[in-house]
């Protein structure tokens, strides 16, 4: 089996599944779309690009010789994101976004200081403007009211 039928294999797994689990919610009508709708409509393009990417995946290295070389950087954006959600409801929104972006761009990537600081504060404060007020979901906020 090569890398890129393997992939798409997995696309079209992954379809397989949203569209199984879609089965629950309404998908109503063209005029009148149900909230299964859309995830219906998602799952089966998925599945279309993963069933054409693994047909079209003959050509691609074979499976057995392939090497990542970056699973310990996976790895740890794996681990950096499961503390960051284990963080959101403590710490508030804001901090674990700021915190994320600093680990993510400071540590991982060793950017610059002055631009890390200046993106992760943009980015929290920007986002949680536009998703909490002005959307008006609910972000968790911090003990402190931050």
């Amino acid at each position: 089996m090569r890398s890129d039928q393997f992939s798409g294999l997995m696309l079209l797994a992954l379809a397989l599944y949203v569209g199984w689990q879609n089965r629950v919610y309404p998908v109503g009508t063209l005029s009148e779309p149900g909230p299964g709708y859309l995830p219906l409509l998602l799952a089966i393009f998925l599945g279309a690009m993963g069933l054409l990417i693994a047909l079209w995946g003959v050509r691609s290295a074979p499976l057995a010789a392939m090497k990542w070389m970056e699973a310990p950087r996976a790895v740890v954006i794996l681990i950096a994101c499961a503390v960051a959600t284990l963080a959101l409801e403590r710490i508030g929104y804001r901090l674990t976004v700021i915190a994320l972006l600093i680990f993510l761009l400071g540590v991982l990537e060793r950017k610059r200081p002055l631009p890390v600081a200046l993106v992760a504060l943009g980015f929290s404060f920007a986002s949680y403007y536009i998703v909490g007020d002005l959307l008006h979901v609910p972000l968790p906020r911090s003990p402190w009211g931050f």
